[in-house]
């Protein structure tokens, strides 16, 4: 990921796209995008070049290896992105949340993948003008550095969880890091048990029998896709040790 505090002509080449079907929302009811009321807090000047977009469940935000037109900010749900191995297969490399950006990449075009795991509303902004933004707002530049700079971290920590750490202690992390986003200790978990299981390098049977222990120790306690955090320090030092 590239720095995106440049203040000249170096700004260009910073952002990436949607796919085009998506820029042409149909109005019918098929849609899986339509426009929705726009949420203009904690964005600065981009509020101002913002348009409010829905994503239903299982819907294609962007591709891998569109060209770069737009940006988006996730105002609800989650969002998976993904990339694609050359015999087809897909890995799920992260999920994104409330405040997180979809479409940052180096070049003109995605590196990744991202789907709506289920209801999604975003902001989206146009690619040209963000660039324009950029070059003339600090605190612009300073917003999406700092994305950028979360997304390299969250980059790291996924290459030490499937580096380093065993299934227990990737399954505890996994909701430790749930946890930290959701600020509380009942969680949601919108993705299927199989996202979740790509994503950590896993089984379905290791994440659900993980899952199972953790909570007859009495660590969690779990009702479909809630999870409710009972001893957090205790989860957290799963995360470290299993």
């Amino acid at each position: 990921m590239s720095g995106m505090a440049q203040t000249n002509t170096r700004t260009t080449r910073r952002f990436a796209y949607v796919p085009g079907v998506h820029d042409r929302a149909p109005t019918t009811a098929r849609s899986p995008i339509k426009a929705v009321a726009e949420d203009k807090t904690d964005i600065g000047p981009l509020a101002a070049i913002a348009t409010a977009v829905a994503f239903q469940p299982g819907a294609q935000i962007l591709m891998e290896g569109d060209p770069a037109e737009h940006l988006f900010r996730i105002t609800s749900g989650v969002v998976k992105v993904y990339r694609t191995l050359a015999d087809g297969r897909c890995q799920i490399t992260g999920f994104l949340f409330v405040g997180d950006f979809v479409g940052l990449a180096p070049e003109d075009t995605y590196l990744a993948g991202a789907v709506a795991v289920g209801p999604v509303t975003v902001s989206r902004f146009s690619r040209k003008k963000v660039e324009l933004l950029v070059a003339v707002s600090p605190l612009v530049a300073r917003l999406l550095l700092r994305r950028a700079c979360s997304e390299l971290i969250a980059a790291q920590d996924q290459m030490l969880l499937l580096g380093r750490k065993t299934a227990a202690e990737r399954v505890a992390s996994f909701l430790t890091q749930i946890g930290r986003r959701a600020d509380g200790d009942h969680i949601e978990l919108p993705m299927t048990r199989t996202d979740i299981a790509d994503y950590l390098g896993l089984t379905i049977e290791t994440v659900s029998r993980t899952m199972t222990q953790l909570r007859e120790d009495g660590v969690i306690d779990v009702h479909r896709a809630k999870v409710h955090v009972l001893r957090p320090a205790e989860l957290e030092a799963r995360a470290e040790a299993a």
